[in-house]
């Protein structure tokens, strides 16, 4: 190949093929709220939220802004606080943690199982005992579905029981995932999840959305929404935040749901295609029976003794990027360190993030170019 030719790079995720798709929908979409002018609390965030509701069989939705948000709103309507534990996993974005340390508890870090990458109940179990040495009261659990890929929820439930926690699902990676047949949605206390644009439903824009069938949780949630405010707007019963979506991202949001299931069908096409012609090289992830996985990110392992640089940089030179999700586990960062972690320490988490890379996904991928971004592996771990 001479140096004069260009080599297209391959999108990592592709919101431009999917705006293509929508067509002039979103525009209209979009134009309807310019025409109508209601940007905050538009009708269209009801319609949304009727229609999420629908989508995931949880009775109450409460959008909001972000995903992060969405977290910190079920925290505070629980009233978690100083002194008390919520046991999170580290191998996570940190939004997770974050939510909790804002609200002047601490998280609690726990490890991860090696083939789900998702919370390992052994580890949990300790870390609770681990909260409880050190004088803090467990309060909650925040599973994370990571990757797209749900918990084991059934498991945690029973630890969450047995202890007397409420369980609060980050389903952020993951809204429209399956566990054991049923859609993400009612299989925790909450449900809270990110419509970031570069989730598989994502917005233009930050926004969220929280899922529950706690009537009271719900009434407290959409008080703490709008700054805590009670049956009048100038009385606030209690602490909130300016927690709202806008209009314009609930339109956008309509838009891009019709499409949702057709678009998880295609980026399972994609996980299957990749597992076949990658299986035998790298670690592929695995999907526990009775799952679906929405492959918010397609991560692999690669062996041992890999320079990951190295095979990025490989990769890169033939258009193919790649995302390391994540370089440091949340217990490894300067702001969390402090933060108590399960005994017996977190390997798995320190293991993935030394050693696991993401690979391009999404719905339009189509087969020759992922035949590209497959080469390109093989060929740097050639």
């Amino acid at each position: 190949m001479n140096q004069h030719t260009r080599i297209d790079p391959v999108p990592f995720i592709d919101i431009g093929a999917q705006r293509r798709r929508l067509g002039q929908s979103i525009d209209d979409a979009v134009g309807r709220v310019l025409d109508h002018c209601q940007f905050i609390n538009g009708p269209e965030v009801t319609q949304l939220e009727a229609a999420l509701a629908a989508y995931s069989g949880a009775k109450h939705v409460i959008s909001c802004a972000s995903g992060t948000d969405a977290l910190l709103m079920v925290l505070m309507a629980k009233k978690v606080g100083p002194g008390d534990a919520v046991f999170c996993p580290s191998f996570t974005f940190c939004a997770t943690g974050e939510a909790v340390a804002l609200t002047g508890a601490s998280p609690v870090f726990v490890d991860v199982d090696e083939a789900t990458y998702n919370m390992d109940i052994a580890s949990l179990k300790s870390a609770i005992v681990t909260a409880k040495a050190r004088g803090l009261t467990p309060r909650a659990i925040i599973p994370v579905d990571l990757f797209g890929q749900p918990a084991d929820h059934d498991a945690i439930a029973a630890v969450a029981e047995e202890e007397g926690l409420f369980v609060l699902d980050d389903a952020a990676q993951a809204f429209g995932a399956k566990y054991k047949g049923k859609r993400l949605g009612t299989s925790a206390l909450a449900t809270a999840t990110s419509f970031f644009p570069a989730k598989p439903l994502g917005c233009f824009g930050d926004g969220g959305a929280i899922f529950t069938d706690d009537d009271q949780l719900a009434d407290d949630l959409r008080s703490i929404r709008v700054h805590g405010q009670g049956s009048d707007k100038y009385d606030n019963v209690r602490l909130g935040l300016t927690g709202r979506l806008d209009t314009i991202q609930a339109a956008v949001l309509l838009e891009k749901l019709k499409i949702f299931d057709d678009e998880i069908a295609a980026r399972n096409k994609v996980a299957e295609r990749y597992a076949r012609s990658l299986g035998n090289i790298v670690t592929v992830p695995r999907v526990t029976p009775g799952n679906e996985s929405i492959w918010a990110c397609y991560t692999i392992r690669l062996p041992k003794g890999t320079d990951r640089d190295a095979f990025a940089a490989s990769l890169k030179a033939q258009g193919v990027p790649t995302a390391i999700y994540y370089v440091k586990s949340m217990h490894m960062q300067t702001a969390y360190s402090q933060y108590p972690v399960a005994d017996g320490g977190l390997p798995v988490c320190e293991a993935l993030s030394s050693d696991v890379i993401s690979l391009p996904v999404h719905a339009y991928l189509d087969e020759p170019t992922q035949e590209r971004v497959i080469k390109a592996v093989r060929d740097a771990l050639a």
